[in-house]
């Protein structure tokens, strides 16, 4: 019974989310980095004696927004309506008197929306990326490098979007929370000393990235600053896992919770 609701969750909510109005929104937010990355470029042709590093200015600036802003906002608006705008719609008492599962609507549409998201965040990167990189297309460090980058990004979107998913099953204010959450304290305790860093998504997100490999300072400065990473394995596993119990416990909540419409 799961596997044919979430396919068909899936297929509708796939569809339905490709057409959505917000969909178009995110999609001019999630271009930004390629403007700017023309921008520069289009500066080194009206001033050439401009000194422009475009990888340097990739990793330092594209990477920076995308990863302590685009991939926190596609989550977090995304993440949090997935319960919410069945019940502003009054349409979740449709879904759940379906033959589907409650768990399936939950994960169907948490893959539905995490599938075109990760295809307007690798838009934006790969575009971005060719656009500040054009004398390096040939060289294939610099494709691996940006698709390590891509990849972090990546698993990022997905454990941000399971979050907001479950922070949208309980949360009336799901939105100012994701937002203090996001834009306060992942953006702010990481920078702090000692374990504390531990405590957000953001830490274990940004020791996967080169510069905490490598120890290069030059690379990712700004976001490295005063980090101190933990392993990439250990990155890596607590990521999964916690995207794994956020989307669990947002199933779990989801099947006890009775939602009440607002007149």
């Amino acid at each position: 019974m799961l596997p044919n609701a979430f396919r068909s969750v899936f297929s509708f909510f796939s569809f339905v989310g490709r057409k959505a109005r917000r969909t178009r929104v995110f999609f001019l937010v999630s271009g930004l980095p390629v403007l700017v990355a023309l921008v520069i470029q289009a500066s080194r042709l009206f001033a050439p004696g401009t000194p422009v590093d475009g990888p340097s200015l990739f990793t330092n600036v594209i990477m920076a927004f995308e990863l302590q802003f685009l991939i926190l906002v596609l989550a977090l608006f995304y993440g949090t309506s997935i319960v919410a705008e069945e019940i502003e719609g009054k349409t979740l008492t449709y879904l759940t008197t379906r033959p589907a599962d409650k768990t399936s609507i939950i994960l169907g549409k948490y893959a539905a929306y995490g599938l075109f998201l990760l295809v307007m965040l690798a838009a934006s990167v790969v575009l971005s990326f060719i656009v500040l990189n054009v004398e390096r297309l040939g060289d294939p460090d610099a494709w691996l490098s940006m698709l390590g980058g891509l990849g972090v990004l990546a698993l990022g979107l997905l454990a941000y979007l399971a979050f907001f998913t479950l922070a949208g099953t309980f949360l009336k204010k799901s939105v100012l929370f994701g937002l203090f959450f996001s834009f306060g304290w992942e953006n702010v305790v990481q920078y702090f000393p000692g374990a504390t860093q531990k405590l957000t998504l953001m830490h274990y997100l940004k020791s996967l990235l080169p510069a905490a490999a490598t120890g290069t300072p030059g690379k990712l400065s700004f976001l490295m600053m005063g980090q101190q990473p933990s392993p990439r394995g250990t990155a890596i596993a607590t990521l999964l896992v916690l995207a794994a119990v956020f989307l669990a416990a947002a199933c779990l909540v989801f099947r006890r919770k009775e939602y009440i419409f607002e007149e």
